[in-house]
């Protein structure tokens, strides 16, 4: 069967929220969402999922209309910061040398191998559902990460950036072998540069 993982689009950033920072689209963000569910629209899809996170739903929703499938809830394959208060961008992050460094190291508090354990119980559950059958989950960097160091037989949890609404197919064999077909495809962004954030 074929595994497409898809990133969710440009979320808005929330710094100390009352609760959980779950934060819904931006504008460019909206017209990532509707410009991957254009790509993907034309590939027979079987079946839909999404993380629980706003970001997720929302990008998952135009995809949701155009192929005329509800987008399931999938609570394994939400990212493993959805508990915390703040939501900054990964762009964000990145420009601030001290934070990603804490976050690349591991410091910022992330049981990783955890997180690595529930997004493959998620995921691998999917796979034996869905046997012989295409199916795409709108979910996050970190879960994107978590299953392609797994297929790869990494030791690290982080080893590249997935692009925002980036497309990244993996195959799932019966037999149980599990293989990348591509990462962070972005061909649906093309020829619009203001998307490419």
């Amino acid at each position: 069967m074929e595994l497409i993982l898809v990133r969710h689009a440009r979320p808005e950033h929330i710094v100390e929220a009352d609760g959980p920072a779950d934060p819904p689209l931006t504008d460019i963000g909206h017209r990532q969402a509707r410009a991957v569910a254009a790509w993907l629209a034309a590939e027979p899809v079987d079946a839909l999922y999404t993380s629980p996170m706003v970001r997720a739903r929302e990008t998952a929703a135009p995809l949701e209309r155009l192929l005329g499938l509800e987008a399931v809830a999938v609570p394994g394959v939400r990212e493993y910061d959805a508990a915390d208060t703040s939501y900054v961008p990964i762009e964000v992050v990145r420009a601030d040398k001290e934070a990603w460094r804490r976050y690349v190291l591991e410091e910022a508090g992330i049981d990783r191998s955890a997180f690595g354990a529930e997004v493959a119980a998620a995921l691998e559950g999917l796979i034996d559902r869905h046997r012989g059958q295409r199916i795409v989950v709108v979910c996050h960097g970190g879960v994107i990460n978590a299953w392609a160091c797994r297929v790869l037989g990494l030791t690290v949890t982080l080893f590249f950036n997935p692009d925002y609404t980036s497309i990244n197919r993996f195959m799932a064999a019966s037999s149980g072998e599990r293989s990348v077909v591509s990462l962070n495809e972005t061909a649906h962004l093309r020829g619009a540069p203001d998307l490419r954030l």
